[in-house]
């Protein structure tokens, strides 16, 4: 192996063991391993910028601008208190149904979008509550991934395979909607068993969240129907991704452009307020995964998890599936997918295997194993930005205590559903 090779591996574990130790912040030291990259002469800083995935910045800071202006409404206050009052103002109701719309939500925006969206509302929640909002995150980031894994919008990931696999809107419904639901079951359940004893609030609490109207919170009910409009916008965009060929960055920056426009609000407002060490936390990751591509380093290490299948259909699908879970609790899910992918269509020209469910099982394996670290996947990286934002700070190991079982329950079942359906 080239002495750059090494390099690489390297600077890439020194990096995410000292973002694992939390000693600093995780945006200055994915930047300064991205840096290093370069210094290095590992990668030069054009092939740096060009392994940045601008689409998926360009899809953050969109859908960060639209909901900015949005949340000034007033409108997730008034979904808040509209869930908050059908629980009766109980804590554990309130919990699983604010899991489950985080869930749907997913599937029908994107994940990213939704945690933008409901991590406002679990703040308003948790302090009407006087209970701690770290249930509700948790919960926000494990349902989401499992939500967005039903369709072709819900997880960028998805996205990504679709465009790649010539896979439909309804293709993803029929084939991940199932399990995807049956996880989200499944997650709800053990989210409940593990925070149960940490959902206790007061009847004076219960008796102030009744008292409060809904529609109180609306402050501003010309920005509500423009933000709305918008969404609606936005949402058939990202519906209509396969046929008008436009990519979620510029849906969503087009969205944002058009609600500026609506809101007439000086900009500098709303920039101000994009969570801008997590979009520079991913321009850092992306920069070291893009080292490891030139290196090889990832193409290395999916070549060995196809070989060791031996030509198996059955050990293929499942070592996909297992190995993709793995490696993208790892490497953010996003450009592990996109070493893959090749690999795959490689594997269909060689084998002759059919290759329906190897992207099946890369798209659960990615969507799936994304929710085991912080890291794992973007929505993760943007609720915890946005949670550090309001004070609330989510370790890495303390989120890992809970998400790691979570995650190899899943991956279990999602065995046996490809197994069962496909093998």
């Amino acid at each position: 192996m080239p002495l750059f090779f090494y390099s690489t591996i390297a600077v890439f574990v020194l990096t995410y063991a000292i973002i694992i130790s939390e000693k600093f912040h995780r945006t200055v030291v994915a930047l300064a391993g991205a840096i290093l990259m370069i210094l290095l002469g590992i990668i030069s800083q054009e092939q740096a910028i060009e392994g940045i995935d601008f689409n998926t910045l360009g899809l953050l800071i969109g859908m960060m601008i639209v909901v900015g202006i949005a949340r000034q409404s007033g409108m997730f206050q008034a979904v808040a208190l509209y869930l908050a009052q059908k629980a009766k103002g109980r804590p554990i109701p309130i919990f699983i149904l604010l899991g489950l719309t985080v869930a749907i939500f997913s599937a029908l925006l994107d994940n990213v979008t939704t945690v933008l969206l409901m991590v406002p509302v679990t703040f308003v929640i948790a302090n009407n509550l006087k209970i701690s909002p770290y249930p509700f995150l948790i919960s926000a980031i494990l349902m989401s991934n499992v939500g967005g894994m039903a369709t072709l919008i819900g997880d960028p990931p998805n996205i990504m395979i679709g465009s790649a696999a010539n896979l439909t809107f309804n293709d993803f419904l029929i084939n991940l909607a199932p399990i995807s639901i049956i996880i989200m079951v499944v997650t709800m359940g053990g989210l409940y068993l593990w925070y149960k004893r940490e959902l206790v609030t007061t009847k004076e609490a219960q008796a102030a969240i009744m008292k409060f109207n809904p529609k109180d919170a609306l402050t501003d009910m010309p920005l509500l129907r423009h933000s709305l409009i918008v969404l609606a916008i936005v949402l058939l965009g990202f519906i209509m991704h396969g046929s008008t060929g436009l990519e979620g960055a510029t849906i969503a920056l087009g969205g944002a452009a058009l609600l500026l426009l609506l809101s007439l609000h000086d900009p500098h407002d709303h920039l101000r307020e994009i969570e801008w060490t997590t979009i520079f936390f991913f321009i850092g990751l992306f920069v070291l995964v893009t080292g490891l591509e030139h290196s090889g380093a990832i193409r290395m290490l999916a070549e060995q998890l196809l070989v060791a299948t031996a030509g198996s259909p059955t050990a293929m699908t499942l070592t996909i599936l297992w190995g993709s879970a793995i490696l993208s609790a790892i490497v953010d899910n996003i450009p592990f997918v996109a070493t893959m992918i090749p690999l795959i269509h490689d594997i269909g020209s060689l084998s002759g295997i059919a290759l329906a469910p190897l992207w099946w099982a890369l798209a659960i394996g990615a969507d799936i194993g994304g929710n085991a670290t912080l890291i794992g996947a973007s929505a993760n990286v943007v609720v915890g930005g946005m949670a550090e934002k309001e004070g609330t700070k989510i370790g890495f190991f303390s989120y890992m205590k809970v998400a790691l079982p979570m995650t190899l329950v899943a991956l279990i079942i999602s065995s046996v559903y490809m197994w069962v359906r496909y093998l």
